[in-house]
């Protein structure tokens, strides 16, 4: 990835932003692994202010932790951490659930089927990087139909806290371990049932989370 190329685009400390919080979504960085600005620097081929506004934004973010010694790294969560981020999801993604009901037609419910099917794919071909991507695309897909920008920019803060870990739980049990209730979902959605949406969304965020704590903890 060369972001020195210039060009119409988002700016450079923007592209490397995006670059960094995909490396934390996905697990790219590992649960306890520290991060420094001249490896980064020379691992986007990104200049060194770019890559200092992208760490100052996600350690802002949660998304990464100022340690001593100048040592930044990957938090690494403990049951503690695991509960507060459980509560926190239940609370927000199944309101968001609900709005996305409200406001989802047969186009949009068609295109929720069409990312889940290359979620399935994915989880039968072993690709965790695979089922990592489409599961988060899947959730903001649908995020993005509640048409509640407050909620949905919180859950996006949440979800930078647990993909590292989420990640590990994929490496230790496999993608066929990871259940969900996307079909409950799917259902609700195209029967537009707020109740039943935001019962298979709390549903699923529980099933995640405490595969995420006993994988972890």
């Amino acid at each position: 990835m060369n972001v020195r190329a210039e060009g119409a685009g988002p700016p450079a400390h923007e592209v490397v932003y995006r670059r960094l919080r995909e490396m934390v979504l996905f697990g790219e960085l590992e649960p306890g692994q520290a991060v420094t600005i001249q490896g980064l620097v020379d691992e986007l081929q990104a200049g060194m202010t770019p890559v200092r506004e992208a760490l100052r934004r996600l350690i802002a973010e949660g998304a990464l932790a100022f340690r001593g010694n100048r040592r930044i790294v990957v938090p690494v969560l403990d049951a503690a951490a695991v509960d507060q981020l459980t509560v926190a999801r239940v609370a927000l993604e199944p309101q968001l659930a609900r709005r996305a009901a409200q406001h989802c037609g047969a186009a949009e419910v068609a295109l929720l089927r069409a990312t889940d099917a290359r979620l399935d794919r994915a989880i039968a071909r072993g690709d965790v990087r695979g089922y990592l991507e489409e599961n988060h695309r899947f959730h903001a897909e649908l995020n993005a139909l509640a048409q509640a920008p407050i909620l949905t920019e919180l859950v996006d803060g949440l979800w930078l806290r647990f993909g590292p870990s989420l990640r590990v739980v994929c490496g230790q049990f496999g993608t066929r371990n990871l259940p969900d209730r996307h079909k409950d979902l799917l259902e609700a959605l195209a029967e537009a049932d707020p109740d039943a949406a935001a019962r298979a969304m709390e549903g699923d965020v529980v099933q995640g989370m405490t595969q995420i704590r006993e994988g972890l903890i």
